[in-house]
C-alpha cells in the first residue's frame, strides 16, 4: 500500500508535528510511505493509493487543508473545529470575501451575517461557535479520531462514511529526573509541580495557580513550573506576581522537545486541564502517563475516557479549585498514592497506546478505504471492522 502522508514535521511548534514524527517510524514498516510536510513539494495522487491528512486548528495545517480539499483521503481529526486555520487562510491573506463565503458555506445565513459583522471589526470571529469543519468532512473519503467523543462530534458534522477511534499514540521516554531537577537547582526532596504546552487561557492556568497557592500553606518548599510557549491573551508573569508566586513558580517558556521532557520527567505531579474543549487529545499528557506521573485532567471530551485509575479527573465549573488542591494535597502528602497512581498510567499506555499498536490500526483502516470497502452495506462492515455509523474496532 502506497500512502501519501501530509503533516507538519518537527522543527514546527505542534503538537500534532511531534505526533507524525512518532507515527511514521514504525508505520514505514506496514506500507510505502512518501511524507508531504510544506505546500512547496510536488504532489502526483496518481501515485498513490490513499493519502492521509494529519488535521489541526493552527496555521501548521493550511496546506495540508488545501491538499485534503484537492485530493479528498482519510483525513486525522485532531480536533473537532477549524476555525482558527480557517482564519489564518483567509483573513491572514488578506481575504476578507474567502472567509465570508467559509462562513456561509459552514453556518448559512446567520454564520454569513456573524462574518459581514466581523469584516467590519465589530466582532471578533465566532471560534467556539461555527467549528467550519463541513467542507473538509464532506470531501473525506475516511475520517479517523482518538476518542468516542470525537466519534460523536464528526457524526454531528453530518459525516456518515467510515470512520475509526484509533488512540491517540503514546511516549514512553527514558527519564531524566535528576538531571533536570539539577538544572532547576532542586534537590530530591522538593515537591515539583508542571503545567506543560501552549499556555492557552482555557488549561485552567488561573484555577491551578490559586490551588497551589493553598498548597503552600502545607508545603512551603513546593516549586511550580510552566513550560511551554506564552500566549498574549494570558498575562502569566502579571497574575504570578499578583498572587504572590513569584518565588515558588517558574516560567520556563517554549523548550525544544527533548528539554520539554526532561522538565516533565523531574516532575512530581503534572497538571493537565482545559476547558472548553474541542475533542483533542494532548500528546503532552500521553508523555506524562508514560513517564509514570500522576496527572490531573479535566473531566471533559476525551480526557473524560480515561480509566479511573490512570489519571485524577477534575470536574469543570463550581469547586474547581477546591478539587485541584484536594488532589494536591492527596498527592503530595501520600507518595505511596502517587507512586501507584503513576504506575497504572505508565502501564495502560504501554499497553493501549504504544506507537506501534497505533500504527497497525492505520494501515488496517487505510487499507479497507484504499480497497474502496462499501461501508453502507452491513454485511461488508461485519467483515472488515467498518460501519456507516459505527466506530471500527480494528485489532492490532
Amino acid at each position: 500500500m502506497r500512502v501519501a502522508f501530509f503533516s507538519p514535521l518537527p522543527p514546527a511548534r505542534s503538537g500534532i508535528a511531534d505526533y507524525s514524527e512518532a507515527l511514521l517510524e514504525p508505520f514505514r514498516y506496514l506500507a510505502e510511505v512518501e511524507v508531504f510536510s510544506q505546500a512547496s513539494q510536488p504532489f502526483d495522487a496518481a501515485r498513490f493509493d490513499v493519502a492521509l491528512y494529519q488535521m489541526g486548528n493552527n496555521p501548521f495545517h493550511g496546506f495540508v487543508y488545501d491538499a485534503a480539499l484537492r485530493h479528498p483521503g482519510v483525513v486525522v481529526m485532531h480536533e473537532a473545529n477549524l476555525h482558527y486555520l480557517m482564519t489564518e487562510i483567509t483573513i491572514r491573506r488578506d481575504d476578507w470575501d474567502g472567509y465570508v463565503r467559509e462562513c456561509e458555506y459552514a453556518g448559512g445565513a446567520r454564520a454569513r451575517e456573524f462574518a459581514e459583522r466581523v469584516r467590519r471589526l465589530e466582532v471578533g470571529p465566532d471560534y467556539e461557535g461555527l467549528p467550519m469543519t463541513r467542507r473538509l468532512l464532506e470531501s473525506a473519503r475516511g475520517v479517523i479520531v482518538h476518542s468516542r467523543f470525537m466519534e460523536s462530534e464528526i457524526r454531528a458534522g453530518g459525516f456518515a462514511g467510515p470512520l475509526a477511534v484509533i488512540p491517540h499514540g503514546a511516549w514512553i521516554p527514558p527519564g531524566a529526573r535528576n538531571g533536570f531537577r539539577q538544572r532547576l537547582g532542586l534537590d530530591e526532596s522538593a515537591l515539583l509541580i508542571g503545567i506543560f504546552g501552549f499556555m492557552k487561557p482555557y488549561k485552567r492556568i488561573a484555577e491551578s495557580l490559586r490551588a497551589f497557592r493553598r498548597l503552600l500553606r502545607l508545603v512551603p518548599e513546593a516549586k511550580m513550573i510552566l513550560v511551554g510557549e506564552a500566549h498574549p491573551d494570558l498575562p502569566l508573569a502579571g497574575m504570578i506576581r499578583a498572587l504572590g508566586l513569584s518565588a515558588n513558580v517558574r516560567l520556563l517558556g517554549f523548550a525544544p522537545i527533548d528539554d520539554f521532557t526532561g522538565y516533565l520527567s523531574a516532575c512530581d505531579i503534572v497538571l493537565n486541564l482545559r476547558y472548553p474543549t474541542v475533542g483533542e487529545s494532548s500528546g503532552t499528557l500521553l508523555r506524562a502517563l508514560g513517564l509514570g506521573k500522576p496527572t490531573l485532567v479535566s473531566e471533559v471530551g476525551s480526557f473524560s475516557e480515561f480509566p479511573e485509575d490512570v489519571c485524577l479527573k477534575v470536574p469543570v465549573g463550581v469547586g474547581e479549585e477546591d478539587t485541584i488542591f484536594e488532589y494536591l494535597d492527596l498527592l503530595a502528602s501520600r507518595p505511596d498514592v502517587a507512586q501507584a497512581l503513576g504506575a497504572r498510567a505508565r502501564d495502560y499506555v504501554a499497553q493501549q497506546c504504544n506507537w506501534l499498536t497505533v500504527a497497525k490500526q492505520y494501515a488496517r483502516f487505510l487499507q479497507a478505504v484504499a480497497e474502496g470497502v462499501d461501508c453502507q452495506a452491513e454485511e461488508s462492515a461485519r467483515s472488515t471492522g467498518l460501519a456507516a455509523k459505527q466506530p471500527v474496532e480494528l485489532p492490532v
